[in-house]
Formats: structure tokens, sequence, C-alpha cells
């Protein structure tokens, strides 16, 4: 028996050499590495890949068969993460919502995808749509496209932000069949706690990791006022109530207090925006242990332009709260994760590493890229044992972590700028340990 069990060790023992010696090998040599977490560099650094990890981290390394690329002692970070983004809306102009059909959508979402990797985001929180179809090629590695943590279609009440329906579709019958963007995921309206319930449980079975509610008025839509609380505190509750049953959470789309309030004791756990929140709702978010996803929406040259007058109002509303809420929450310690939430336009969306650089207004450079890293990976993972990639960490490097990385021709961490022109400043760009972009080889 003994001499058995040695036969089927040392059988599994040469298994694991051979599929070892099957994975492809890259080594980055010579690089300064910030690690996503520690602002120390290390300098003159190795790096070796094997498949999608990162095997070893050290100096002089070698490996047979390896491929070798040079890293001239540039910078190497972690790649970055969106924690709000949205890969169908932010490429689509908003005119697809009256005249398009989700085939178009999805084909400008997957296109997207591409640019948004080549920008060094190889991770984004989808906080609304149907992405699904994109998350599955891009996984696969078939196409170019950033890991997507996706919650489905955004869910929201009559009349709320995420009701995109003609003004003479009131009052609506309830036999009447799903409108269209509905019907296909885009979005979904859910009233009562029944819908709410129901609507949360389709969208974990379409392969959500966590789920999105609109709690508060929006900027975009053209029936609700930013004041108005969106969902009763039995409506929230029914969301995460849901989410809990699956490990997961809720992150909910609120500017103002009494949303914001009122979503905390319901147990939300992100909150979206939070744009014209007081010191009193931020305190309680602190003491509750809930993240404030926040984007540096700023009026200046990259604001958002709405062809509705009252849209646009409440934009240069939101914005006006931008540089208090920033200030405010580092000061008491709240955890700030940074996302975009680029809207209705694919040449805004170039702008994501520009979005993530206009950060320096309240952060270092080295505060700046661990939000975009490693802060933004434990947002992530909130999502427990929904999370799609479990085989290694996300936001760092480290030994056993995911090769995603970009290799910088300058420093970050003394000017961040860097990050937003990646065309020109990312020389390497890797995503599960293959390489997408090398312009020094």
């Amino acid at each position: 028996m003994k001499k058995l069990l040695l036969f089927f060790s040392l059988l599994l023992s040469i298994c694991n050499l051979a599929f070892a010696q099957d994975q492809p090998q890259i080594i980055i040599k010579n690089v300064t590495v910030f690690d996503g977490v520690n602002e120390k560099l290390q300098v003159g650094t190795d790096i070796l890949i094997e498949g999608k990890l990162i095997k070893k981290i050290g100096k002089n390394l070698t490996s047979k068969g390896a491929t070798v690329i040079e890293g001239e002692g540039k910078t190497l970070i972690p790649g970055l993460i969106d924690a709000h983004w949205h890969t169908y809306y932010a490429n689509a102009s908003q005119s697809i919502l009256f005249t398009g059909d989700i085939s178009e959508v999805a084909i400008i979402g997957f296109v997207g995808a591409e640019r948004t990797l080549m920008r060094g985001f190889t991770s984004v929180r989808d906080l609304g749509g149907n992405p699904f179809a994109v998350k599955k090629m891009t996984d696969s590695g078939k196409h170019p496209g950033p890991r997507i943590f996706a919650s489905g279609p955004p869910i929201g009440q009559t009349g709320g932000h995420f009701d995109f329906r003609m003004k003479n579709d009131m009052p609506s019958n309830p036999s009447d069949p799903l409108p269209y963007w509905e019907r296909v995921g885009l979005i979904m309206m859910a009233d009562g706690v029944d819908e709410v319930i129901k609507r949360s449980r389709e969208n974990f079975r379409m392969g959500a990791t966590q789920l999105k509610i609109s709690a508060g008025g929006g900027v975009s839509s053209a029936y609700d006022d930013l004041d108005v609380q969106q969902y009763t505190f039995e409506e929230m509750k029914a969301a995460v109530d849901v989410a809990k049953t699956y490990n997961s959470y809720v992150a909910a789309h609120i500017f103002t207090d009494e949303a914001t309030q009122t979503a905390i004791r319901a147990g939300i756990k992100s909150i979206e925006h939070g744009f014209l929140m007081s010191d009193e709702t931020l305190q309680m978010m602190k003491d509750n242990n809930v993240w404030l996803s926040l984007q540096p929406l700023l009026n200046d040259e990259d604001a958002l332009q709405f062809d509705n007058p009252y849209s646009q109002h409440k934009y240069e509303l939101v914005t006006s709260g931008t540089e208090h809420i920033y200030k405010k929450a580092k000061e008491m310690g709240i955890k700030v994760a940074f996302g975009t939430d680029m809207l209705f336009d694919p040449v805004a969306a170039e702008n994501q590493g520009k979005m993530l650089a206009k950060l320096k207004k309240w952060y270092t450079p080295y505060e700046v890229l661990k939000m975009a890293t490693s802060t933004n990976a434990e947002l992530l993972m909130l999502c427990g044992p929904r999370n799609p990639y479990r085989d290694g960490e996300l936001g760092v490097i480290k030994e056993g972590a995911y090769a995603d990385m970009i290799l910088v021709d300058g420093n970050p961490l003394e000017d961040i700028d860097l990050v937003a022109d990646p065309d020109n400043n990312f020389v390497v760009i890797i995503k599960d340990g293959k390489v997408y972009k090398n312009t020094i080889n």
C-alpha cells in the first residue's frame, strides 16, 4: 500500500512538473516595482510570470525558454482598476437609447473593451448594463479587454434614475410586455419588495458578482430630482437580503443625505457618487464600514455636456460638491474607491487615465496609485464567492498574484500625469500573463 501511495505521489509530481513546463513563462528584467501597497519601490527587480500568475520576484532571475522583456529600469505597476465603469454605456452615445438595439450596443462595448485594456485598466467593476457576452469573450482570452465584475442591469424604480421610458408611456399597464431595453437587460425596473427580490435574483442568475440599484435621483435621467430618495427602506433591504443569500453586496447610486442614510440602515455597502452628502452622513458611513465610490467629476474642460438643460443643471450642482467630498472623506478616513462613470461618449471614455490623474488635487501620486490598484481590489472582493477570478490576487505585484501589470516609461509616483497618456507612456501592458502591448522589444 505504501509503495502504491508513493507511486501515485511520484506520478502526481511528474504531472505537475509537466503542467508547469507547459505554462508560458515571461521574465521582466530590471524594473522598478510599485507593488500596489507600499510606497517604497523595489529597484533593479526581475519578475517571473508563469501562466496567469506571478511565479517569482527577485534579482537575476532566469528560466529556460522564457520570453524576456528588458525593463531598462522603467517602473512596473499593477494593472489599474476602475471601480465604477460601464462597458456599454461608456462607449455608446445616448442617441442609441432612442434609435439603436442591443446588438449595436454590444458591438460598441466589445470594441470599447479593447481600448479600456489598452489604457491600462485590467479590471473594472461594471455597475450597469448587460456586458456578460463581452465578459465571456475577454475571460476566454479570445478578445482583449479587462476583467469584468458585472452587476447586470441596474435596478431602479418607476420614475427613477434608470427609467428611460418615453414621456407618454405612463401610466403603464401591468399586462404590457417589458420595454425593449428591459427585455434585453440593459436596465431593469422593479417596484415593491417582491419585484426587487425577483429582479435581484435574476441578476445573480445572469452571473452578477454584486447588485447595483438606484436609491436616489440622477443627472442624466429626465424625471427625477437629485433630492428624491428612490426606493423605500423595505425595498432597499430586499435587494440587500437577496445579495446576502448570495454572499455578496449591493452598490447604490445616491448623491444626497437622506437616501444615503436609509441605504446604510438597509445594509448597502457601497455608495456610488455621494457628492452632496454632509459630514454627518460621512461619519455614518465610516461607523458602518461603508465604501464611498467616488469619481473626480469637475465642471472643467472634460465636463459632461447634456442637450437637456435640466440634466446640465443637475450636473453642475453635483460637481459643485466634488472638492468638499474628497477633502472630507480623506480627512475622516472613509474608505474611498476610484471610478470614472464615463457615459455615452467614446471620446470622453479615452480620458479614463486622465480622470485618475485628476485625483492629484486631493491625494499624493502614491495614494492615487494605491487607490486604483490594491484599494479598489479590496472593494471588488466584497463579492466573496461570486468572484469569478480566484486563482490569484488582484491589484498587487507579489508572488501568487495575477500577472496584471503595466510598465511605465517614467515614474508615476513622481509624476502621476503619466497615467493620463497611456498610448505614449505605457510601454508594456500584461493581463493574465498575456502581453497585449510591448513597444520596447
